[in-house]
């Protein structure tokens, strides 16, 4: 009876399998990316291995805005220069690096961590909105600005937040529509993010 043998050294395989986890990773691009580290000088994928650990061992979320960061509060929160009286809400922590690479806004920022979707089980407790409508209770904001991504899950999560916040006379704005439907707010471009703020409507 034959035996079978895989040509494929263990390591390589296990480093496969955990790349090809990554978003927008496949199992053709793990594979070159493993690859090109096993050509890549040891320096390099040294000091890789000790960025991704560093990352997981160094950041926390900010116990304000719950953006990533190495203080608590995050250089956001503290900032003496930010306008205190508008928060723009986003879904992720790298939509807020999308908005701050426009240069055009400088309010705060509150991030959900996800957005409503019933359809994945996603209620709104599973999201930061109880520790926001917590903030505002205790703050002078005079605009929220609705800045989930323009699909399903982010007007669901849009309009849900709108119902609890207008009601205490707050106002609320929206993006401006020039951002394509079924987009993340991370992938658009710096021009159509500063049109989407600068118009951004009552919502």
């Amino acid at each position: 009876m034959n035996q079978s043998f895989t040509s494929t050294a263990e390591a390589i395989n296990m480093l496969i399998q955990e790349l090809s986890k990554l978003p927008g990773i496949g199992p053709k691009s793990a594979q070159r990316l493993t690859y090109y580290l096993l050509r890549a000088p040891e320096e390099q994928t040294r000091l890789l291995a000790e960025a991704i650990l560093s990352v997981k061992q160094r950041t926390k979320l900010c116990s304000i805005c719950f953006n990533v960061t190495e203080s608590d509060p995050c250089l956001i929160c503290r900032s003496d220069q930010r306008n205190r009286n508008k928060i723009c809400i986003v879904e992720q922590p790298q939509d807020i690096l999308a908005l701050e690479h426009t240069n055009i806004y400088n309010g705060l920022y509150h991030v959900l961590h996800g957005a409503i979707s019933p359809t994945e089980g996603v209620v709104a407790n599973d999201i930061r909105i109880k520790e926001f409508m917590s903030r505002l209770q205790s703050s002078s904001v005079d605009e929220v600005i609705l800045a989930t991504n323009p699909n399903l899950e982010g007007e669901q999560t849009a309009m849900y937040l709108n119902k609890l916040i207008s009601p205490l006379g707050i106002r609320v704005t929206r993006l401006a529509r020039g951002l394509p439907f079924g987009t993340e707010l991370e992938y658009a471009d710096d021009v159509t993010l500063t049109r989407a703020i600068e118009g951004r409507q009552e919502f």
